[in-house]
């Protein structure tokens, strides 16, 4: 890995994301996403007993609205529509847990981003590229063509990883 990481990829059982809880009624979306990663290092800690697990999820919130993973195209479409000429916020939860004595440690990462407006040819495009599949919000920072322009905070983080915090935190643990 370019960090100089040596690097083990571990994905949880595909019922893990499938399944995750609704946000809870008052829980902030900081505190949701840190839920959310500590669920997949959770669900990979009986497979690794020794060793860090380092586990990520990602959401997008525009004016309250929180974009997971679409479904489907269609629900590709509302989403990037959404997005079409606002601003909207990316955070990250991560949990970092040291095997096998440490405990569970967890922190989010949050960035701010500015989506130009997207015409419907664009829309067609995109959709049918298969680009916004497996993606918060339908959109990669990463994609080409895509009008979307950093405003805070890191890039890394916009992609699923933010660096600079899991430095922070991989630091912590030691």
């Amino acid at each position: 890995m370019a960090a100089g990481w040596d690097v083990t990829v571990v994905p949880p059982d595909e019922t893990v994301e499938a399944g995750q809880p609704d946000q809870a009624p008052g829980e902030t979306l900081e505190a949701y996403v840190q839920r959310l990663a500590r669920a997949k290092a959770e669900a990979v800690a009986p497979i690794v007993p020794t060793g860090t697990i380092v586990a990520c999820d990602t959401l997008g919130e525009v004016h309250g609205a929180v974009l997971g993973k679409p479904a489907d195209a269609a629900e590709a479409r509302s989403m990037l529509e959404t997005l079409s000429g606002r601003r909207h916020r990316v955070l990250t939860g991560v949990c970092v847990w040291g095997r096998p004595h440490g405990e569970p440690r967890r922190g989010v990462a949050e960035s701010l981003l500015e989506m130009g407006p997207l015409s419907e040819e664009f829309l067609e495009w995109y959709l049918a590229s298969g680009m916004w599949q497996g993606k918060a919000g339908a959109c990669g920072f990463q994609d080409e063509r895509l009008p979307l322009r950093l405003v805070a905070g890191s890039p890394s983080n916009v992609v699923g990883l933010p660096l600079e915090l899991l430095h922070e935190m991989l630091a912590q643990v030691g």
